[in-house]
């Protein structure tokens, strides 16, 4: 019995967890407000039952008052015939017409009380119904307001997350074209070195070979130019040393 009073517990507190995140309060008050309206239209419905058994009971009572009073003239016609018999007859009917008078007059009394009870009873639900619509008018703007702020913070706070996000991404693609530029950079220092062949170059192994040893012969050309000015205290700049010499027509036009 326990364990099943606990498992009911639970699916009974998981079953108000989710009816209370799918009750929106607005729509719960608008359900409130047409209750409250339905109750007092039953209210005013009763009042005016009430008030037409009243009327109905002051029809009777017309009509009672009208029997009596052509009783008693009935009763003095016949004494004016002598005929002191049907005047008994007459009064004792009108007799018991006062009876019925006086009953009428005491559920009329009853009634009007009740449709007093009633009518105070219907002014007060009126009262109350009007302010419970304008304050749940106040609470569902209220409400609206705040779910619409909420919103509006769930936002900014995914707007922040995703700009974290990118941010983190970017630093990422930062650190990534980081690599493939050093990579890249490596390889071409690598290609220049020789450790590593140029497969898209069109030149061969024997003439990147040569290409090194012109290098090297100009070099040593050089070297040579700088040992003999040196040994015969030349001025020549090494800038000389490397200038091409001039041609035919350029020699001419200085002689000119």
């Amino acid at each position: 019995m326990g364990i099943m009073k606990r498992v009911s517990t639970i699916f009974q507190a998981k079953a108000n967890s989710a009816l209370n995140k799918a009750e929106d309060p607005r729509q719960t008050l608008d359900l409130s407000y047409e209750q409250q309206l339905d109750n007092l239209t039953k209210v005013k419905r009763a009042v005016a039952d009430v008030a037409t058994a009243r009327k109905r009971v002051e029809i009777q009572a017309e009509q009672l008052k009208t029997q009596g009073d052509k009783l008693a003239e009935q009763a003095k016609a016949a004494l004016a015939q002598n005929n002191e018999p049907l005047a008994r007859e007459a009064l004792s009917r009108r007799q018991a017409i006062t009876v019925q008078l006086a009953d009428l007059e005491t559920q009329h009394a009853t009634i009007v009380d009740q449709e007093q009870k009633l009518t105070d009873t219907a002014q007060r639900l009126q009262t109350e119904v009007e302010a419970f619509r304008t304050k749940k008018e106040t609470i569902k703007a209220t409400y609206t307001a705040a779910e619409a702020s909420a919103h509006i913070s769930e936002a900014v706070s995914g707007i922040s997350t995703s700009m974290g996000d990118a941010g983190a991404a970017m630093q990422r693609a930062q650190d990534k074209v980081a690599e493939m530029q050093a990579r890249s950079g490596a390889l071409d220092e690598l290609l220049a070195s020789g450790a590593l062949t140029d497969l898209t170059s069109t030149n061969d192994d024997i003439q990147a070979q040569l290409d090194k040893a012109k290098g090297t012969s100009d070099i040593d050309a050089q070297i040579a130019a700088l040992k003999t000015q040196v040994s015969s205290g030349a001025t020549t700049e090494l800038s000389s040393v490397d200038a091409p010499a001039p041609d035919a027509a350029t020699s001419t036009e200085e002689t000119k």
